[in-house]
């Protein structure tokens, strides 16, 4: 059966490696959790980090998978030129087989080779391979052995020797790296390749001459000196790019032209009325929306919600990038993206089932961002074309890009439809700036570890004791701006890592009367990783460690609960409620989940309600581990979007028909530990989520004290009423009755005001002009401004007041002025706020300015009167 689309292509990767004896595991979530290096994942490697590392033992030594990957730096990964060229994307598919510490270079060489010419007949005469020249600078051979594998297979003079940056692959400035050996395809014509060879366009950034596969043969650590020492043991990392085999074995010249994009570029296509091909800048458009649906999508799916922050910042750059190019390339001026998921959900269903498990969520949440994106884009157009200056200013144009999303290939249009040009070195300047912040703020040094007992085992006990006797297995230093740490390994702790939403435990560890307070933990890919602000004095002593127990308590009360109310929710509002997000801490538990409505105070009440009756009934904990986890899903546990479960899992239950879920955390031991229950807000926090806070225990306590605290204050500012809340209503209907009459005050003083001002209308060059003072409220200035602007058609009427001992300017012209006389109200408005030491703005024909200098009205009055 022939090898066609793009399903096949994938299934015969994996049936293939498959047959060499190679476990096949899923994809990786494509947002990272417990790896401070990176938000996303960027390569099929990253989830065997801890393998590769030595921190964990590999479950099998032969791996074969295709990951979902996510890149938007780095060399060809710059966002903006993904959609501009054929071959680079932002989310992709790595197809990767791996071995650890099993075959090496000769079987990793053999098996591409056979599965590129024999199963996906790739023409041999088409392919080149590179291999590692050597660094005379760091001591490093040719790789000879690499050389020799190949010419087993391929032609000597297709083999291209590369060198350090492309042929040397680093996990990072430290860590496991070594040479690699990539597999290039010539997709050229006959005609083009019997012109120029090949071989000369190998990592020439040729758009048809391509990389497909890279074969890394990890055999050095790189240490924080530079250094490189051998590895234990030696292991093989490939990857291969997905849409870039499918342009090769469907016979494309662009990732774009295969059966993995086409699908939505039809749809684009429909929806927009425009024709692929037809036009460079439209078909651009279409790519960049292609793509970026793909990665914005899935993230979402993988627990990434767009906002404002890190990770979620990054997509929602994505996401406002796919609606500019929609919005001024294709035309589309309402929300569209959100049509697309069922599209890829369904394209994808049998690969990655999570995005068609959650595809109506995910719909909604990119709806609602595209429409306020939208809103946003509006305006900063109208912000641009109220910019005056003859050229747009370099921080001008940056902050329409930062603010407002937009493109700076978008701000140069609209400034040479307005005869204006864009100051870019300034702009650039402002995003190098930018850069050079998110560098410093992030960057951190990280010194080797130093060895103090060599062993791997880490054993976490925290669940069954507090403290217990331990010892250092090695420690570094650590340096984040100006401050100085160390992260210390245990061979045994009982200190929580932060992790699944739930801080990491601080306590001690004590040796010889002397103690040294660890500040935090966390967890580095798997490893628990200790925070101290101090090394031990004898770090190869055998410590005593112990949390901090009252720190513990109150955590574990609040992530309990939160477990109980996440059952409540369910209950109350529906089984499609499903965990978003989550911070359980001492002080409070943050709980984040899809719904897409606010919830009634009677539904906030019936949770509260569940989730007490719970903590009453003192519900034991049935805690099991390493349950299977085929096993735990079969009996109905909840596990959440985006987090990757290891073989075995834990199971928590409080109660079997209330709330089953698969859970790292710390808990209590039973529920009535927990104490008492209650929710402090409930809103949204992005499109189609909600959030929920909510104290437990001394917090909850301590909010109803605060709260019957208040009501005491309450009750004696009105003199112990006997029924507290008729009081209050009295007041408030007292209160409602004076602003009647206030109000009706100022409407009999504004029709005075109004009077008085048509008294005074005076007729000057054509206009009729009112400039004068009248100390009344805004609102009020305003009602007569528009009334007047209905009495006279060639109104220049300029007023000041004082409200609130602040000068207000406030300016109206009729329709006919502005045209006739080419006045705009707020350039005059804003001259004349310079009087009043102000500023203002507003619309051509009404404009309205504040200030701080009340003496400077006269002079603002006057200097109307002279300009009329």
């Amino acid at each position: 059966m022939p090898i066609e689309t793009s399903a096949q292509i994938r299934q015969a990767f994996l049936d293939f490696f498959r047959s060499k004896g190679h476990a096949i595991v899923p994809s990786a979530p494509i947002v990272v959790k417990n790896d401070p290096t990176l938000m996303f994942t960027n390569a099929g490697m990253n989830q065997f980090k801890d393998i590769i590392l030595g921190n964990a033992p590999a479950a099998s030594t032969r791996v074969a998978n295709t990951q979902k990957c996510l890149r938007v730096s780095g060399k060809h990964n710059d966002l903006e030129e993904v959609g501009v060229d054929t071959y680079h994307h932002t989310m992709f598919e790595m197809l990767g087989n791996w071995s650890f510490g099993d075959y090496f270079k000769e079987e990793a060489i053999a098996w591409a080779w056979e599965l590129l010419t024999d199963v996906y007949k790739l023409p041999a005469d088409r392919l080149y391979v590179t291999v590692f020249e050597g660094d005379a600078k760091e001591d490093l051979a040719f790789d000879q052995e690499a050389y020799d594998f190949w010419k087993k297979w391929i032609a000597e003079d297709r083999i291209l020797r590369g060198n350090k940056k492309d042929n040397f692959w680093e996990m990072g400035e430290t860590g496991p790296c070594g040479p690699c050996s990539e597999i290039h395809v010539d997709l050229r014509s006959e005609e083009d390749r019997s012109k120029v060879d090949g071989k000369s366009l190998v990592n020439e950034s040729h758009p048809q001459v391509i990389e497909i596969w890279n074969n890394v043969f990890m055999e050095f650590n790189r240490k924080a000196d530079g250094s490189l020492e051998p590895l234990p043991a030696k292991h093989v990392d490939t990857g291969m790019g997905f849409e870039r085999l499918c342009m090769a074995m469907q016979v494309k010249t662009s990732n774009y032209d295969t059966d993995v994009f086409m699908p939505t570029i039809r749809y684009i296509e429909q929806a927009s009325g425009v024709t692929y091909g037809s036009n460079e800048k439209t078909d651009i458009a279409m790519r960049v929306v292609a793509d970026h649906i793909r990665a914005i999508s899935f993230t979402i799916a993988d627990g990434q919600l767009p906002s404002n922050n890190k990770a979620g910042y990054v997509i929602r750059r994505i996401l406002r990038r796919a609606v500019r190019y929609c919005f001024t390339f294709l035309n589309i001026k309402e929300p569209f993206l959100y049509q697309l998921v069922a599209l890829i959900s369904e394209q994808f269903a049998q690969v990655f089932p999570e995005l068609k498990a959650q595809q109506d969520f995910v719909a909604r949440v990119i709806n609602e961002e595209e429409a306020s994106f939208l809103r946003t884009l509006e305006t900063g157009i109208r912000k641009f074309e109220a910019y005056e200056p003859g050229s747009i200013a370099g921080d001008f144009a940056f902050e329409l890009y930062d603010t407002y999303g937009f493109p700076i290939d978008l701000t140069q249009l609209m400034a040479r439809e307005n005869g204006k040009h864009v100051d870019m070195d300034g702009f650039h300047a402002c995003m190098e700036e930018q850069k050079n912040r998110s560098r410093k703020a992030t960057a951190m040094s990280t010194d080797d570890w130093t060895v103090v007992r060599d062993e791997d085992a880490v054993e976490f006990v925290g669940y069954d004791v507090l403290e217990c006797e331990s010892e250092i297995l090695r420690y570094r230093k650590i340096k984040k701006g100006s401050r100085e740490q160390f992260q210390l390994v245990l061979n045994r702790t009982p200190f929580y890592a932060e992790s699944g939403g739930q801080v990491g435990d601080a306590g001690v560890i004590e040796a010889n009367g002397k103690s040294v307070r660890i500040t935090d933990t966390q967890k580095e890919n798997n490893l628990i990783v200790h925070f101290c602000d101090a090394l031990p004095e004898n770090p190869a002593a055998t410590f005593i460690a112990r949390i901090d127990f009252r720190k513990r308590s109150l955590t574990s009360k609040n992530h309990s609960a939160t477990h109980l109310m996440h059952s409540a929710l369910r209950r109350v509002l529906g089984a499609h409620v499903a965990q978003k997000g989550s911070l359980v801490n001492p002080e409070y538990t943050r709980f984040d989940f899809s719904h897409f409505a606010k919830m009634s105070d009677d539904e906030i009440a019936k949770v509260e309600e569940l989730v007490n009756q719970r903590i009453r009934q003192n519900i034991a904990l049935n805690e099991q581990r390493n349950v299977p986890v085929a096993q735990a899903m079969e009996s109905g546990a909840t596990a959440l979007f985006g987090e990757k479960y290891g073989d075995f899992v834990r199971v928590i239950t409080f109660d079997r028909d209330y709330s089953v879920e698969l859970c790292g955390g710390t808990l209590v031991r039973s529920t009535g530990e927990i104490g008492l229950f209650k929710i402090i807000s409930e809103g949204a926090v992005a499109a189609g989520v909600r959030r929920i806070e909510a104290f437990t225990a001394d917090g909850a306590e301590e909010w109803y004290r605060g709260q019957l605290q208040a009501i005491d204050a309450v009750r004696e500012l009105l003199r112990n009423p006997k029924d507290l809340v008729k009081g209050v209503q009295a007041i408030l209907d007292e209160n409602s009755s004076l602003r009647e009459k206030i109000d009706t005050f100022n409407r009999e003083k504004a029709r005075e005001v109004k009077a008085g001002l048509i008294r005074e209308v005076e007729e000057r060059s054509g206009l009729q002009v009112i400039i004068a003072r009248a100390d009344i409220d805004p609102e009020s200035v305003k009602a007569i401004s528009y009334e007047l602007r209905q009495q006279f058609n060639s109104l220049f009427c300029l007023i000041a007041s004082v409200y609130d001992d602040k000068p207000m300017l406030s300016l109206m012209l009729s329709d006919d002025v502005v045209a006739s006389k080419s006045l705009n109200a707020t350039q005059i408005i804003r001259d004349l706020a310079k009087e009043i030491q102000g500023g203002g703005g507003g619309q051509p024909f009404y404009a309205t300015a504040g200030g701080k200098n009340v003496d400077g009205i006269d002079a603002a009055l006057q200097k109307a009167r002279n300009m009329v």
